[in-house]
């Protein structure tokens, strides 16, 4: 019987099946993260394809699982580092070589590797992002950021440990659960809590946002979000049990008229009118805006 040689195109067809092999018998190993096995497989990789566009990224990823147990950091500036290096370099490099819906979860240990060496690290209000409750959040470790946040002092009087222990709590129990810590959020920081939206990725949550910008009488700029809560009251009126959980913030103007508004909706129930005309005097010098939508609520009521 006459064997027919393979032709050029085939013999092409039989080189590109190798390299592709050769990579596949890297990213298995990598994917389970077996170090040793992914080592071997991506010597085998180089020494026959030494050009081959994967190489740079398996490269860096096998080395990022060779890291072993890595020491505590000694200071701020290292932990900076190491999180440039873990952003620029190995989410990059996963993000290049692996099916993308494995690449969170291949990332998660070495975000709580780097968390944990950050872990004595105190807050830097200057470099608020050098500590390990948002690296707890990377890994999707959300009671080890909550945690973390409770150890710095006065967390919820500051933007970022807020903001962080806002998340962790919206990951773990949902919005109705997140509700007192959102509201706390826009009136220490709104700019904060808008910036925290599009990582939580809420539908209903931004739902509301784009409603109160298309109908809450403020200025248009950043700050009108301290108003949120108040707003909230008078288009979800549900949320007035959740909201009123939120921690007092006297000092805030928009947090007096959150709770401003909780006080008319009790004298309403309760048919109090004199009281009610002084509340909502002093509703009206807080926000003339807010009062005017209030008032508009009323009448839609008793039509």
């Amino acid at each position: 019987m006459n064997m027919q040689q393979p032709t050029i195109q085939q013999l092409d067809i039989f080189a590109d099946s190798r390299d592709v092999m050769l990579r596949n018998d890297v990213l298995e190993p990598l994917q389970r993260r077996d170090v040793a096995a992914a080592r071997t497989a991506l010597a085998q990789l180089a020494a026959e394809y030494p050009d081959d566009g994967a190489l740079p990224a398996m490269t860096v990823l096998v080395r990022e699982l060779e890291r072993g147990s890595p020491t505590p950091f000694s200071d701020h500036e290292s932990l900076a580092s190491a999180r440039r290096h873990l952003e620029d370099e190995v989410v990059l490099a996963a993000w290049r070589v692996l099916p993308p819906h494995t690449v969170s979860a291949w990332l998660a240990p070495c975000w709580r590797s780097l968390a944990r060496q950050a872990a004595t690290l105190p807050f830097q209000s200057a470099d608020a992002d050098s500590h390990a409750a948002p690296l707890w959040l990377l890994a999707a470790a959300w009671a080890a950021a909550s945690e973390a946040v409770e150890a710095i002092e006065s967390w919820w009087r500051m933007p970022a440990p807020l903001a962080w222990r806002t998340e962790a709590r919206y990951r773990a129990a949902g919005l109705d659960a997140a509700w007192p810590l959102l509201a706390q959020l826009t009136w220490l920081a709104p700019a904060r809590f808008v910036a925290l939206l599009p990582t939580l990725g809420d539908a209903s949550l931004d739902a509301l946002r784009r409603r109160f910008d298309a109908e809450f009488p403020g200025t248009g700029e950043v700050d009108d979000y301290a108003w949120f809560p108040a707003w909230l009251l008078l288009v979800k009126p549900a949320l007035a049990g959740r909201l009123g959980e939120a921690r007092v913030q006297r000092d805030q103007a928009a947090w007096r008229a959150t709770a401003l508004l909780g006080e008319i909706r009790r004298r309403e129930h309760e048919g109090d009118q004199h009281e009610l005309i002084g509340l909502r005097q002093e509703l009206s010098r807080l926000h003339a805006g807010l009062f005017d939508t209030y008032m508009a609520t009323r009448k839609v009521q008793h039509r």
